[in-house]
């Protein structure tokens, strides 16, 4: 059976190339899955779970944002992403504690404020996935 190459690169160094029969990814206009012979595409991601499947082993990711390019032979992911056991629970509920707290300093008006508020969002995300997954 044909294989996809796979890559997940986030910006500081690459976490994942491999051979897979299946990648899910969280797109913005909702979950998908590529599998090998899939249509060229191109989707931005939202924060959530990827997951990448071969023989039956998944190896799953946390993506805060990013990009996804599939083909009939290859998906590369370009995001800001980490590998979800290298993520803990107590981990992820600190940093949103740590986001919620950043964004209450904040006026509504301050220059930052609509970038923190994206942030509380994306850490809240990762609480939810990390503790599904545990």
């Amino acid at each position: 059976m044909a294989k996809l190459t796979v890559e997940v690169v986030s910006p500081e160094r690459r976490l994942l190339n491999a051979q897979a029969d299946e990648v899910v990814a969280p797109g913005a206009d909702g979950q998908f899955g590529v599998r090998p012979g899939h249509t060229p595409y191109l989707a931005l991601l939202k924060p959530g779970l990827l997951t990448v499947t071969d023989a039956g082993t998944s190896k799953k990711f946390f993506v805060a944002s990013g990009f996804v390019e599939a083909g009939p032979e290859r998906v590369r992911v370009l995001a800001a992403a980490e590998a979800l056991e290298a993520l803990d629970v107590a981990g992820a509920k600190k940093k949103l504690a740590d986001s919620k707290a950043k964004l209450e300093a904040l006026s509504s008006s301050a220059a930052g404020f609509a970038r923190q508020r994206e942030q509380v969002q994306i850490d809240e995300k990762r609480v939810e996935v990390v503790s599904a997954s545990k």
